[in-house]
């Protein structure tokens, strides 16, 4: 291949004997390819000399192993100080992929690995997109998320390309597909293999087949009078589960598809609207939370293959389900084949429900090994125990444990309540006992505590961070302290929430308050949701001596323990409660509800059982659904204090 001779920094440009060129973007000083301004500039340089001289077809693809394309530069959005910069950002990639999509040479986009938001946008504004089908490769818009729209292009083309309800579900959601995935929704012409990806590109790039355009009633359905209807239903499903006053984002992307085809350039007042939005603001901080968690352990190279679990109930057998979903061989110690099954049920459905291919589940299923006798925790890189909190029965347990364990494992209890301190004195090297605090449901909880007692070996603290990033969990460093972070915090606003019931608010009012507040899930409801009994006890052990709720004293005590036994404080069906018509909310009941957590999130970063308030952030709105759009509740206080 013969390269340009452009002076470029972030891509790379070559022409092979047919005349082909091969577009490698490449960001220099990244781990991952982003569409900063400068790469843009760069993409407009090369477009300029393909003008020159086109080329008999353009293949794209990324030079990183990291994927194709995350996206935008999200560190561009922090600048974005004058409505001005907000539509000068969404002209520059729509105006640019605009030129790519009217180019007279066929394009392709070769996609391998993730291409997410503004790279899907480009990839779309490709003739061609040939997904690579290895796990890595996911495509998707999820502007949402950052409570932003995908300007460059992505609100016109992708319902062109797979229809408006299927391109709707994706960008009001942010979800993202495999490559099987696209190629079935039309998203991608091709899913090709590794070893076959640069032949396929070559081929479908020369082929002159026409581009994939939506048939028949999807095409139908992106123009009027049924592009109405489709508005008025995603409005309505959107209207389920977002109120517009906290996430603008999805409402407004159904109004620049229906009434401007997609082009925000034609609404600079919903540019201006939603980029200065507080939503967007504080989501794009909650990004830069998550990629905070996700740098601890990232430095670290341990490398877990083996996990032994210790205890086959609904948090031990989730966390062995998990690990095994996610690749590693995993043992399953409990008394008896006959208590380890419920677990193995459990995570059959789960493979099912998260692996299509039937062989693949298959063999997340053979990873997943009953082992009553224990034999697993001697070959196991990481073993967890998570038995019953019973701090006598988690100290033999760990007398018995310790000589078994090969050197360099690493040591871990998922323990919720009790103080590492006092569970590794059974050690002969107490300092290597870490905790690994996961939070039900494990499938659908991101955050997982790594708790450090006084004393703990900093390289075990790193190799659990390591572990928790492997298994696709967001790792959170606490120090041992009753509740550690979450539970912590959670104990009294769940209290405060009983005691207004106490005094004669209605439970579904209680929850309503918080629901308009935006949290996922009332504090009655997730009580209820948690069982009573459990919520009884750890409030005994975190309100600091406080009397327990009349209201919740007397249900457990007559045996109403909430969704497992179906009944609480609502009457439980098929998973589900059966809540009275909520009623008026009373003044100021939200602000009264959150503020005891406000105020023990503060405690805790004051006593250092969390390093910062941005790290109390981060880990009450992942460990506990708190409404993200507030950019976490020490966040959400100095905003109210401005």
């Amino acid at each position: 291949m013969k390269r340009e001779n452009l002076m470029l920094t972030h891509w790379q440009i070559q022409r092979d004997a047919d005349g082909l060129a091969w577009l490698t973007l490449d960001k220099a000083g990244a781990a991952a390819n982003a569409l900063s301004a400068e790469v843009l500039s760069e993409l407009a340089q090369v477009l300029d000399e393909l003008d020159v001289r086109p080329p008999k077809g353009l293949v794209i693809r990324s030079g990183k192993a990291a994927g194709f394309i995350a996206g935008a530069d999200i560190e561009e959005f922090t600048r974005l100080d004058s409505p001005e910069k907000g539509r000068e950002l969404v002209a520059r990639g729509w105006n640019l992929f605009n030129r790519l999509a009217a180019v007279g040479y066929p394009t392709l986009a070769l996609i391998r690995g993730h291409c997410l938001g503004g790279g899907l946008e480009l990839a779309l504004a490709c003739r061609y997109r040939i997904a690579v089908d290895e796990p890595g490769t996911r495509l998707g818009l999820p502007e949402v998320m950052l409570g932003i729209f995908p300007g460059w292009g992505g609100m016109k083309r992708l319902p062109e390309v797979i229809g408006a309800p299927a391109a709707l579900d994706l960008m009001l959601t942010g979800k993202t597909v495999d490559a099987r995935k696209a190629r079935s929704l039309g998203l991608a012409d091709l899913c090709a293999a590794p070893r076959v990806m640069e032949a396929s590109a070559r081929g479908l790039v020369l082929s002159g087949q026409a581009p994939r355009r939506a048939q028949g009633l999807q095409a139908a359905l992106g123009a009027w009078p049924l592009k109405g209807l489709v508005a008025a239903k995603a409005r309505k499903q959107v209207a389920a589960k977002a109120r517009p006053e906290h996430y603008p984002a999805p409402y407004a992307i159904i109004d620049l598809w229906t009434r401007h085809g997609g082009n925000a350039l034609a609404a600079p007042e919903t540019i201006d609207r939603i980029m200065a939005s507080p939503t967007a603001r504080n989501l794009v901080r909650v990004f830069f939370l998550q990629e905070r968690l996700k740098g601890f352990g990232k430095e670290c190279d341990f490398k877990a293959r083996r996990v032994h679990v210790i205890g086959a109930g609904i948090m031990g057998g989730d966390i062995a389900a998990w690990c095994a979903l996610r690749g590693m061989t995993v043992t399953l110690q409990d008394q008896s084949l006959e208590r380890i099954a419920p677990a193995l049920e459990r995570a059959n459905k789960l493979f099912g429900r998260r692996i299509k291919d039937r062989l693949q589940a298959r063999s997340a299923f053979d990873r997943l090994i009953p082992d009553p006798q224990g034999q697993g925790a001697a070959h196991a890189d990481v073993v967890i125990e998570a038995i019953f909190e019973d701090a006598a029965a988690k100290q033999a347990l760990f007398r018995a444990l310790e000589p078994r364990l090969k050197p360099g494992a690493v040591l871990a209890t998922n323990t919720s309540s009790l103080k590492l301190e006092d569970l590794r004195t059974a050690l002969e090297r107490p300092e290597r006992l870490v905790g690994i605090h996961f939070f039900n449901p494990v499938a659908m909880m991101p955050l997982v505590e790594v708790v450090a007692a006084e004393g703990a070996d900093p390289l075990a603290l790193e190799q659990a961070c390591a572990f928790v990033r492997s298994i696709d969990k967001l790792p959170l460093p606490v120090k041992s302290a009753p509740g550690f972070l979450v539970n912590a915090v959670l104990a009294p606003y769940l209290l405060e929430a009983m005691r207004c019931v106490d005094e004669g608010v209605a439970p579904a009012t209680v929850d309503e308050a918080m629901l308009a507040f935006g949290m996922p899930m009332g504090p009655i409801e997730l009580a209820d949701t948690v069982g009573l009994d459990i919520a009884l006890a750890a409030g005994k052990q975190l309100a600091g001596g406080a009397e327990a709720p009349r209201c919740l004293a007397e249900r457990v005590g007559r045996g109403d323990l909430g969704r497992k036994s179906g009944q609480g404080f609502y009457a439980w069906a098929a998973g589900k409660p059966s809540k009275a018509a909520p009623g008026p909310v009373p003044a100021g009941l939200a602000a009264r509800l959150v503020q005891p957590l406000i105020d023990r999130a503060q405690q805790l970063v004051a006593d250092q059982v969390v390093a910062d308030a941005d790290l109390a952030d981060a880990g009450v709105i992942f460990g506990t659904g708190f409404a993200p759009f507030t950019g976490g509740p020490l966040n959400d206080r100095k905003q109210q204090q401005r």
